[in-house]
């Protein structure tokens, strides 16, 4: 993509409502611009990492024997009042009417509508396990929304939904999706930690929090130091294998991790002094074991091997891919803008022709940016008449993983730049040589 041609509002000024890192840089990267309280629009350059968050999330539930549908944003009351949770739900939830003045809501979750899908159709324990997940806009009327995406009234949300005979098989569908949430916030340069969290009247201890740390994270947290060395499970994992699955969900939760709120100070004092790591932290998922909370008030059974009528026992498993980009660039930033992991970057390559007009800069800038493009490199070539301090300024501040730098000395010289934009390397290499370094067959 040329950058000329390429939609992206860059703001010279840090915005005066960005209270954070992340809300500054997004805006001042013209990822999104705010329409209302808690409510925005995301621009090119935010919808393409936005997309590739998803991408990661969606290969990885799939890859857990998840399965993808797509319910609504509007929802019927009248689920929500079979379940019990109308009334209780409170000012967060918005409520409309239709012009039939059917009582409607948008929908801040979707427990009520997966378990009316699974009740539809589902009789039967051969059909078990089942997960079902879909990556859909909510909506919560935040009291005070702040922060931008990171704590906003509509945002983006992964939820998946698991159904089992029973208990035993609830967990092993919980394991499941506690393995792919780690192998999700690996693949986005993340290191995820699962600290349990409070299963509310439930009990058990099948809740975690997975908390990435960031010294502007809104949590406290409290965890041993082994985590930052646990081996995150391959991409060949046996998902099928309850054993397997549930070894490793044994070792990520054998060392001590917990955020303020679910912190015992009597077993955080038995962690060895030097192992102890105290810092603050970020919420970037959720996974949940509620049981028959839901089947049992919405008649949700499936015959089970003894003939008789189960009520199935569920889970829930959410990760918000909006938040989520917030949170990353939270993790991954310096005073010169964000800093991109590879697989979630808008473009993989800065491309920054330094004096546009010049016909040698200009040759070079297109036979690289055509030697890349047909390579299947995402690239964003600055070929504007811009200053280079501008061009620079602009490239370090939307973070893409590389800086290819063509001004005329090193186009004369037969060479161009190349800057690692996370380690802020430089070097001096010829211009054929990127073609070898981002693999271009030429």
């Amino acid at each position: 993509m040329r950058l000329s041609r390429f939609f992206l509002p860059i703001l010279k000024e840090n915005p005066r409502e960005a209270e954070i890192v992340s809300h500054r840089l997004m805006l001042r990267a013209g990822m999104i611009r705010q329409q209302g309280a808690g409510s925005f629009s995301w621009l090119p350059l935010g919808k393409r990492v936005l997309d590739k968050v998803c991408q990661i999330i969606r290969e990885e539930q799939n890859r857990a024997g998840a399965q993808e549908i797509l319910m609504p944003t509007i929802q019927s009351a009248d689920l929500w009042i079979e379940s019990g949770r109308y009334n209780d739900y409170g000012k967060e939830m918005l409520r409309i009417r239709d012009r039939q003045d059917r009582a409607m809501l948008y929908g801040p979750t979707n427990e009520e509508m997966v378990t009316d899908i699974f009740r539809a159709y589902v009789k039967s324990y051969k059909d078990l396990p089942l997960n079902l997940y879909h990556i859909q806009w909510k909506f919560r009327d935040e009291v005070r929304p702040r922060f931008g995406v990171m704590r906003s009234r509509e945002f983006l949300m992964k939820d998946a939904y698991s159904f089992d005979l029973d208990y035993e098989g609830a967990k092993a569908a919980y394991n499941r999706m506690f393995v792919a949430y780690l192998r999700t916030f690996t693949r986005m340069g993340l290191n995820a930690i699962p600290m349990r969290a409070d299963t509310g009247p439930i009990g058990g201890d099948l809740s975690h929090e997975f908390i990435i740390l960031a010294s502007t994270g809104e949590s406290a947290v409290f965890c041993d130091r082994a985590f930052l060395d646990l081996p995150v499970p391959p991409a060949d994992i046996d998902f099928t294998s309850d054993a397997e699955i549930g070894g490793v969900v044994a070792r990520w939760t054998a060392p001590y991790a917990a955020t303020d709120e679910m912190h015992d100070e009597a077993a955080w004092e038995k962690v060895p002094e030097e192992k102890r790591l105290a810092a603050r932290g970020i919420e970037v998922g959720h996974i949940f074991h509620f049981g028959t909370k839901y089947s049992t008030p919405m008649k949700a059974t499936v015959t089970g091997p003894d003939g008789q009528e189960h009520f199935v026992s569920m889970g829930s498993y959410g990760i918000g891919p909006s938040r989520l980009t917030a949170a990353i660039i939270e993790a991954s930033h310096d005073e010169n803008g964000i800093i991109w992991p590879e697989s979630v970057a808008p473009f993989e390559i800065a491309l920054v022709n330094m004096k546009a007009g010049d016909s040698d800069c200009d040759r070079v800038c297109e036979e690289i940016y055509a030697g890349l493009q047909a390579a299947g490199r995402e690239v964003l070539y600055d070929d504007t008449d811009q200053r280079a301090g501008a061009k620079f300024a602009t490239a370090d501040l939307i973070g893409l993983p590389w800086q290819v730098i063509v001004g005329p000395r090193g186009v004369a010289a037969g060479e161009v730049e190349l800057k690692n934009r996370a380690t802020g390397e430089r070097q001096t290499v010829p211009v054929s040589a990127i073609a070898e370094r981002f693999g271009v067959n030429r």
